[in-house]
């Protein structure tokens, strides 16, 4: 039996996983608007094909939305101006 890691297997074993939530709570409150604004600075910022960036319905922390997860962090309350800090904070820009 062959078993494999799917991030290898896709390519992206090297990229950082960005996900925000885009379940009907997080997505009323605001992740509409960031969904669009941080693929814009990624973009702009020369990152998005550093990342693996994309959308997921359920982190299980409605009641803390908008959710943005960088690889293993979950960010709570996350609106356009925190997501921003927040790629600035971990790229180090």
């Amino acid at each position: 039996m062959l078993i494999f890691d799917i991030k290898i297997a896709s390519g992206m074993e090297n990229k950082t996983e960005i996900v925000i939530c885009l379940g009907s709570s997080c997505f009323s409150r605001g992740n509409k608007t960031t969904v669009r604004l941080i693929d814009n600075w990624l973009k702009e910022n020369r990152l998005r094909d550093k990342v693996y960036y994309h959308g997921n319905h359920c982190f299980a922390n409605c009641d803390k939305g908008p959710v943005l997860k960088i690889d293993d962090t979950i960010h709570h309350h996350v609106d356009a101006e925190k997501a921003i800090q927040i790629l600035k904070d971990y790229f180090g820009l």
